[in-house]
């Protein structure tokens, strides 16, 4: 009973930063199940990736209801994440469990160090005749009770990043939160809450894809997802509220500081083979 009452409070932790930072706060939950519980790799991926839905679900009605969350942004976006959820699920029953945990590793590392490039708040202006402007790629969200307008750039490049996130997604379970945010912030200029809240829509669109590979091999469990799931569905409702009276160089250098720690542990562990 005990360890259930852990993992609720792990999950609510885990709900509260997906949230806030457009993780889908699988970075918390995977190290918590293999590392804290010794639950096998592949069964915390496929645990991960229902919390993923439910952090998905519990923050994006919030945000939605708000005005941050651009849904024509995501829905497009969600053809390639998908696709790359798919294939990254099926590669991920093919792979050794510490070679996973190296690979989880090392992509958070890398969000944490293209995060903390210095770099402006992006707000760029519509420009009409451009793809983004023909595919309707622009917006407008609330900052501090005055209503800004955006638009996307780069939307190529930033399609096909999406799809290398969706893989990664299917491969780690963490909803590849991570990457769509960089991608969106960094790649298509939009601004950061625009692409935190946009990411936390998308996340639970592409976790369903890849967590059906996960239920047809077996690797979901219900005594494991289910306290992982109503965790991270509460953590998410809390993140959601703080997201909207929150400054966004305080979110990131929270991302940046959680996200290290949790990375440099499990390479560690990775490399030791505790994983197996």
């Amino acid at each position: 009973m005990s360890e259930i009452i852990i993992l609720f409070l792990g999950a609510i932790s885990a709900g509260l930063l997906g949230s806030l930072t457009g993780l889908g706060g699988g970075v918390i939950i995977i190290p918590l199940l293999t590392l804290g519980f010794g639950v096998p790799m592949h069964y915390a991926i496929g645990a991960s990736l229902i919390s993923v839905i439910g952090t998905s679900s519990g923050a994006a009605v919030a945000f939605v209801k708000e005005g941050f969350t651009n849904m024509r942004i995501g829905m497009f976006l969600e053809i390639a994440t998908t696709a790359g959820a798919i294939a990254g699920a099926l590669v991920s029953g093919m792979l050794n469990p510490n070679t996973i945990g190296i690979i989880f590793a090392s992509i958070l590392l890398l969000t944490v160090v293209l995060n903390l490039k210095g770099k402006p708040d992006h707000q760029e202006p519509r420009i009409k005749g451009t793809l983004e402007d023909k595919l309707k790629l622009y917006g407008t969200f609330p900052d501090k009770g005055v209503l800004k307008s955006y638009s996307a750039r780069n939307t190529v490049p930033g399609f096909f990043m999406m799809m290398f996130a969706g893989a990664m997604s299917g491969l780690l379970g963490i909803g590849s939160g991570a990457l769509k945010v960089l991608a969106m912030d960094n790649m298509m200029r939009l601004p950061f809450k625009v692409s935190t809240t946009t990411s936390n829509f998308m996340i639970g669109v592409t976790a369903v894809a890849s967590s059906l590979i996960y239920f047809q091999r077996g690797e979901i469990i219900p005594v494991i997802v289910a306290p992982v799931l109503v965790g991270v569905v509460v953590g998410s409702f809390i993140g959601s509220k703080t997201l909207m009276v929150s400054k966004t160089k305080k979110l990131k250098t929270f991302f940046a500081i959680v996200i290290t720690i949790l990375s440099v542990y499990m390479m560690y562990n990775g490399i030791r083979n505790n994983f197996s």
